[in-house]
């Protein structure tokens, strides 16, 4: 332990600190996102994007390899399907009165048949799996400040429209009464959602981003009597599972958004045994 954290302050391992602080960063989205989400009930937006957004890459990929739009980057095919598949899920949950679960299922289906289409017709061979999956070791310094903006804007969001989340959170009646617009909370909470997925994706990879959405809510439920109190604890708990899952994964040389999801689940399901427990 002691020569991870000699390493993490050497000139000679850049990268192992750049992955500590984008893990830090992160958490803050993770934690103040994956609080609401929970609230909402549409933490499965998380998987269903984060697959969805392949075919936007496959699109992207199609269109820079043939010619039709030269070097259009594939972040830009998946930020653009992400926002598209989290509104048409708001939309059709809202206005054709559709369960979100299954406008959710329906969304991760089709986004991923398509991502595979484009890529099938992209002349060159495309694996899939290697642009669903990202490496928090090959976090550069871009990647770094493009996370610190995207938590800024996340902050400023949550702290200004604070009580308009709450309230369509936990009393929906309430919220009307007060003018609140719900449904375009809702849709603005999907297509942020939407964003810092596909930039949490690119970093760090799809099961991490599903995980830590979830579980550092998970626990912090448990101990928060209010969003705001569930925010600042998930924040610390998606913390502390970074950090340990990047010493972890390098000490014991291994992939560390396993480690960091492993650490995650384990301590959640540690504090539903105890809560179990005290019921008894």
């Amino acid at each position: 332990m002691n020569n991870f954290f000699d390493l993490l302050f050497s000139a000679d391992f850049p990268f192992l600190r750049n992955a500590l602080l984008a893990g830090l960063l992160a958490s803050v989205l993770f934690g103040t996102i994956g609080s609401v989400v929970t609230v909402q009930r549409i933490a499965s937006l998380a998987g269903a994007v984060s697959h969805a957004v392949l075919g936007g890459i496959g699109l992207a990929l199609y269109l820079s390899v043939t010619g039709l739009i030269p070097g259009l980057p594939p972040i830009a095919g998946a930020l653009v399907f992400a926002v598209l598949a989290a509104l048409i899920i708001g939309f059709v949950s809202l206005r054709a009165k559709q369960r979100k679960d299954t406008a959710i299922n329906a969304i991760w289906a089709i986004g991923m048949s398509l991502g595979v289409l484009f890529m099938a017709k992209t002349p060159g061979y495309t694996d899939p799996a290697a642009w669903l999956f990202g490496n928090i070791l090959l976090i550069t310094n871009r990647d770094l400040i493009l996370l610190a903006i995207l938590a800024i804007i996340v902050l400023f969001l949550a702290r200004r429209f604070y009580a308009q989340i709450e309230a369509a959170s936990f009393d929906e009646e309430f919220a009307r009464v007060r003018g609140v617009n719900l449904e375009a909370v809702f849709l603005i909470l999907l297509a942020v959602t939407a964003v810092a997925i596909v930039l949490l994706q690119t970093f760090v990879g799809i099961v991490m981003v599903i995980a830590m959405l979830t579980l550092p809510a998970g626990c912090s439920g448990v101990f928060s009597r209010s969003l705001g109190g569930m925010m600042v604890l998930s924040c610390i708990f998606s913390a502390a599972f970074s950090v340990c899952g990047v010493a972890a994964g390098w000490i014991f040389n291994l992939p560390v958004g396993a480690m960091t999801v492993i650490i995650a689940g384990a301590v959640f399901l540690g504090i539903a045994a105890l809560k179990a427990m005290r019921r008894i």
